[in-house]
């Protein structure tokens, strides 16, 4: 089930990640290399590795249950059924994933973080910018995270006292585990991925990937 338009609307106005120091500057020249990327590279080819949609004027993509268009001559990249503006770092990572995509299939083998390229030397940040806040959030209330899933478009899980499996993108899905804690023991969360998705995405981008997801998540369960 697709998000209604008012609960997109919320979304680009408040359900986008904190900052983190990162300047519309550096946003900007990323968005200009990622759009030179597009334009450079074979468009029917790379629709079927990435499993999007492509007409001469468009190019047709899932991502975090909302359907995106790029128009392949200015490279803009908008929702297909909306007119509210897309957050510059969705559009990176959208183009990313479509100029990246190798069309690896899934293997079925969940790896951690720590197991992509240079993912033990992130992990820290990576633990900071999402882990932490979905057991802070989260922890005591494993049910209020499978509510703010529904809104993600997120399948439960049977995992852990809750967990929830999002596609990200197509051929991207990302697996939340929460194991509830109590006065006796602390929350856990962990965040698993597909052996494919270094086929799709950078670890920078996984990581800002998931501290979307994240803040989604807490924004829409203030709310439900």
């Amino acid at each position: 089930m697709r998000l209604n338009s008012k609960i997109t609307a919320v979304k680009n106005m408040a359900l986008q990640p904190p900052n983190n120091g990162h300047s519309v500057y550096n946003l900007n020249d990323a968005l200009k290399l990622a759009q030179e990327r597009f334009t450079a590279i074979g468009m029917m080819q790379q629709c079927q590795k990435s499993g999007s949609l492509y007409s001469p004027e468009t190019v047709t993509i899932n991502y975090l249950n909302e359907i995106y268009k790029i128009d392949v001559a200015s490279v803009e990249v908008d929702f297909i059924d909306s007119h509210q503006p897309v957050p510059p770092r969705d559009k990176i990572l959208i183009l990313h994933y479509f100029t990246q995509a190798k069309g690896t299939p899934l293997t079925g083998k969940p790896i951690t973080y720590r197991e992509l390229p240079g993912g033990l030397v992130y992990y820290p940040t990576f633990i900071k910018r999402t882990i932490k806040p979905l057991v802070d959030f989260f922890g005591k209330n494993p049910k209020l995270l499978l509510k703010a899933g529904k809104l993600v478009g997120a399948k439960q899980g049977e995992t852990g006292d809750a967990s929830l499996i999002i596609d990200v993108f197509p051929r991207v899905p990302i697996t939340i585990i929460l194991w509830q804690g109590d006065n006796e023991l602390t929350a856990e969360v962990n965040i698993l991925f597909d052996a494919n998705i270094a086929d799709y995405l950078t670890s920078e981008d996984v990581t800002i990937i998931c501290e979307t997801i994240t803040w989604r998540l807490i924004n829409y369960a203030k709310k439900v």
